[in-house]
């Protein structure tokens, strides 16, 4: 008598499929930073060296910023649709991965009450809900702020991370993402309100932009295996 095996998930598409949408907007992103930031600086290097004052546009450096959080979400949907079961398999690992981060959060929540005890003065610890969620946002800045200096000790540290069973490869690297596109967004914003006052300034800011999508880039298409 033989048995039925369940059949072989299917291969995970590599991580620059997955996040296509989102790797095409960032690049969309960067490109219109510098052109928001050309816009100022165009017309100051084409003026005479003895006009004082350059009429400048800072309208692309305003529509930029209020236009890439949702150029962004909407790319994050549309990879989602593209990849319906990659979805699904993603929710199931970062349940799996939320669980354990819990579990090792009562843990030393149980010993630092053991070791501790009740106290005045005593700053309480976040929940385990807020701990586990934190531990995955440290470890997506951690590794971002690691990967801008070498990239393969930026690798060692994702495994280092993954090792215990408490996160995920893909969830540190796209926590990893958001930081990058997070600092991003706030340089943009940034630019958004010095753009009428100092449009020089705003130019910069769009630029400054410009490095923190580009990792963003590099870490939503980065596989390590």
């Amino acid at each position: 008598m033989t048995t039925a095996s369940n059949p072989p998930l299917p291969l995970l598409p590599a991580r620059r499929r997955r996040h296509a949408r989102l790797i095409a907007a960032l690049t969309t992103l960067i490109g219109a930073c510098a052109e928001a930031a050309g816009e100022v600086y165009g017309p100051i290097a084409a003026a005479p060296p003895d006009q004082e004052g350059v009429e400048v546009e800072t309208l692309s450096c305003i529509r930029v910023a209020m236009s890439a959080p949702l150029l962004l979400d909407m790319a994050r949907s549309e990879d989602a649709a593209r990849w319906p079961d990659v979805v699904v398999r993603e929710d199931a690992a970062s349940r799996r991965s939320y669980a354990a981060r819990c579990a090792l959060a009562e843990a030393h929540d149980a010993v630092h009450r053991t070791v501790s005890g009740p106290g005045r003065g005593s700053v309480p610890l976040p929940s385990v809900e807020s701990g586990a969620w934190m531990e995955l946002v440290g470890a997506g800045d951690e590794v971002a702020a690691c990967w801008r200096d070498d990239p393969q000790q930026a690798a060692v540290l994702v495994r280092e991370l993954t090792a215990g069973g408490e996160l995920v490869v893909d969830e540190v690297l796209d926590a990893a993402v958001d930081t990058m596109v997070v600092c991003g967004l706030l340089a943009l914003a940034e630019a958004r309100t010095t753009a009428t006052t100092d449009p020089s300034a705003a130019a910069e800011l769009c630029l400054t932009a410009v490095p923190y999508l580009a990792r963003a880039v590099t870490l939503a298409s980065a596989d390590l295996d």
